[in-house]
């Protein structure tokens, strides 16, 4: 068996929340829980147990009531804390002291801190005037904005009030907004003026005003001013600006709506690349209970500890990285480029916030990996005890990079879950040895595996990552979505009463986990069912390649591979580089995962979350429309892929 890139030190382990965590299960119900292991299992077996205990071992604020789970057998249809009362806004602002709560830099601008006793004054403020402006229980809050402190304090000051929040990154445009936004009718807008990337600033303005006309269901627009100290409002009559609604209602005693444990907290939207975003609901007390355990238990995280997670407000690692406040930790925000003006920023940002927990996106690890940086050498990284990756799954090469030249002694968790559950399936942890290329465990309490064509639980073969029972973070439903229809066919439908993740996937014999891609993407030569990720993984090996993306093209009555590869500058895609890639893949996967064409391109295009888009390049390919243009950050690069005379022959 291969050895492990990193293993814990006896001490990190008997350290480690989760050893006292199971400590003390084993205690209060005499069972036995001498490893991981053990404690999953136990958490499967005893899950009303398991839960309560997190409840208490986190200290959730609110009232959790006699029952735990009610039709637990059912998913969905299971109630989770049926009698609870809690506020997920009290939950994460439960001091009020003057220490640093959130540190946040941005391009173009100075760090900026707010202490806890600041947060909760501007929070004060602000609930205030939402409730003046007449916004309650069940309303829909939303904004439009770039990833500073101000947003943080509009959602808190919306779920205080037991208003939805839902969000959207300024760089989306006005048909990706609304294609969001339009379906779940926000009563009340937060905008910037704009936001600066990549050494660029760009306004917004123009671009709300066109939102605000498409929604009537507004009654209040306010704009933060951050490209200009004084944007020009006349073009946005009734318009409020951010200091003027704080200014005007004086700070006083928070005061929290407690509501019930399904009580819905935060609208997420589905990528929206094969059609409209799906608006996906998710409850405060699943939400808040999920990232409680994780944050805690899986990542170890601890009061005082500065964490970190590269994301915009498009993304749900932005609603799990502000929950980190629940864990009294210090929330770091970035806002920008993560490669202006160079790879080097966010290693300066984990030296200069005295990181303890670093969340990246695989793409970043791999695009670094690339680059001459060597970061252990150049930056004082002793803080960080915990790299987190997400996003797209992580070559077995970026593990390499990350021991090889970020830092030796880390907990390098590669984690897997998504905007459908606001949490993970799949977790790290920091009393688990790291295997290369290999996400290190099923996150507690989820009954996380791999099932074959006919639902049969699988080991050491591929398969559909599924949850076979329910969890407190199962979504509530989709926004519209009367009759749960929707909800039922994107999750349900394969394996009824299993929860299918749309991951193909492989569990080990260790208890780890490695994803191969999404489900949808799979190509499928000759019958053979092969992961996107097991051609990205040899291929992204060659130094020539920067970044590949692979389709199932239809030819001649079966699927052919085609791979796209976007190569260093200066460098031309000829016979030679052909074979070596066909070489490796044979060497390094099979014969079937050997493509049939290998053409280059310029760009690869994304989704705004920074993950390739396999579907909607096949469907170029294929001369079919694109669902979603919106969805894509860079949709232009589409056009690179159509009407390849290479794919005609």
């Amino acid at each position: 068996m291969d050895q492990p890139l990193w293993r814990p030190s006896a001490e990190r382990i008997a350290s480690a929340q989760l050893t006292a965590f199971a400590r003390r299960m084993a205690q209060q119900h005499a069972a036995p829980l001498p490893d991981y292991a053990a404690l999953h299992r136990w958490s499967l077996q005893e899950r009303e147990r398991f839960w309560a205990g997190v409840w208490e071992f986190c200290g959730v604020i609110g009232e959790r009531g006699a029952r735990v789970l009610l039709h637990g057998e059912q998913m969905p249809g299971s109630r989770w804390f049926p009698d609870a009362r809690l506020n997920f806004a009290e939950n994460l602002l439960r001091r009020a002291d003057d220490a640093v709560a959130l540190a946040s830099r941005a391009e173009g601008a100075e760090r900026r801190t707010l202490s806890w006793r600041e947060l909760g004054l501007q929070v004060s403020s602000l609930q205030q005037w939402l409730r003046s402006a007449g916004v309650g229980a069940g309303d829909r809050v939303v904004g439009l904005l770039p990833n500073l402190p101000e947003s943080v304090v509009a959602m808190l000051a919306a779920s205080s009030l037991g208003a939805l929040w839902s969000s959207c990154s300024p760089d989306f445009g006005v048909q990706g907004v609304l294609d969001r936004f339009g379906q779940i009718e926000p009563v009340v807008l937060f905008a910037a003026d704009g936001y600066r990337y990549a050494g660029k600033p760009h306004a917004t303005l123009a671009r709300v005003a066109e939102i605000r006309r498409s929604l009537p269901s507004l009654r209040e627009l306010v704009v933060l001013p951050w490209l200009e100290p004084d944007p020009d409002l006349a073009p946005l009559p009734g318009a409020r600006r951010w200091d003027e609604v704080l200014a005007a209602f004086p700070p006083r005693a928070l005061a929290f709506e407690r509501l019930p444990f399904d009580h819905p907290l935060y609208v997420l939207y589905s990528s929206g690349t094969t059609g409209a975003p799906k608006c996906i609901v998710h409850g405060a007390g699943g939400t808040l209970l999920q990232h409680l355990k994780e944050q805690r238990l899986h990542v170890d995280l601890r009061p005082g500890d500065g964490v970190f997670y590269f994301t915009t407000l498009g993304w749900m690692m932005w609603n799990w990285l502000v929950s980190a406040l629940a864990s009294e930790a210090r929330v770091v925000l970035y806002d920008g480029s993560p490669f202006h003006p160079d790879e080097r920023v966010l290693f300066e940002l984990a030296e200069a916030e005295r990181l303890s927990v670093l969340g990246l996106s695989a793409r970043f690890l791999d695009a670094v990996s690339k680059s001459e940086l060597t970061p252990r050498d150049e930056f004082d990284l002793a803080s960080v005890h915990t790299i987190l990756a997400t996003g797209s799954p992580l070559l077995p090469e970026g593990f390499d990079f990350v021991y090889e030249r970020v830092k030796r002694d880390v907990c390098l968790s590669s984690i897997s879950g998504g905007t459908d559950i606001v949490s993970c399936f799949v977790a790290g942890s920091a009393t688990l040895p790291v295997h290369r290329g290999e996400l290190q465990c099923a996150a507690l309490g989820m009954d996380t595996r791999v099932f074959d064509a006919s639902g049969r639980s699988v080991v050491g073969e591929k398969g559909e990552l599924v949850c076979a029972r329910s969890f407190p973070s199962l979504p509530l439903g989709f926004w519209n979505d009367a009759d749960a229809s929707r909800f039922h066919a994107a999750y349900f439908e394969r394996f009824p009463g299993v929860w299918a993740q749309g991951d193909f996937a492989e569990a080990t014999a260790r208890g780890g986990f490695v994803i191969y891609g999404r489900s949808d993407a799979v190509l499928n030569p000759g019958g053979v069912r092969i992961g996107t990720a097991e051609i990205y993984r040899p291929v992204e090996r060659i130094p020539e390649v920067q970044e590949a993306l692979a389709i199932g093209q239809q030819w001649q009555g079966d699927v052919r591979v085609v791979l796209f590869v976007r190569l260093r500058e200066g460098v031309a895609l000829d016979d030679a580089l052909r074979a070596r890639i066909r070489e490796r893949v044979r060497a390094e996967a099979s014969p079937r995962h050997v493509p049939a064409r290998i053409l280059q391109v310029a760009d690869i295009p994304r989704t705004r979350s920074g993950k390739i888009v396999e579907l909607a390049v096949g469907d170029v390919v294929h001369g079919r429309p694109v669902a979603n243009l919106e969805a894509l950050a860079n949709p232009e690069a589409l056009a690179l892929f159509a009407n390849r005379p290479e794919l005609a022959q």
